[in-house]
């Protein structure tokens, strides 16, 4: 059984930082890697970044530049790094088993969400 683990968040002022972190277990990476999606307050969940098991990384446009996603040693436990955030990075993010084929991300399972604030 596949579980998230999901920690971080919070209220950050525009321009801050904040590090989310994602522990996985029950998961073999196969075809899908470890990554976070978001949804804002009327908006669909959107795919933000991904990394596979080899390392590839992919992110939304919006964050390139801004955010990192990076893995620990044991390879289950994936953290992304928000910098210069902005008040549109405002939403629930969720860390997912994840899949990125032509630019489109697709998620596997999802953790039950933590919420990040951007805001004066």
């Amino acid at each position: 059984q596949v579980q998230l683990v999901e920690s971080g968040g919070g209220l950050v002022q525009p321009g801050g930082s904040l590090r989310l972190s994602c522990a996985a277990s029950g998961f073999s990476s196969g075809d899908y890697g470890i990554g976070w999606f978001r949804q804002a307050p009327g908006k669909e969940r959107e795919g933000v970044s991904c990394i596979n098991s080899d390392g590839t990384t992919y992110y939304e446009e919006s964050v390139k530049g801004r955010f990192t996603i990076s893995r620990a040693n044991d390879k289950n436990t994936v953290y992304l790094q928000m910098n210069s955030l902005k008040p549109e990075d405002t939403a629930v993010y969720y860390c997912a088993t994840c899949r990125v084929v032509a630019g489109i991300f697709s998620a596997g399972y999802w953790d039950q969400g933590t919420q990040v604030t951007v805001s004066s």
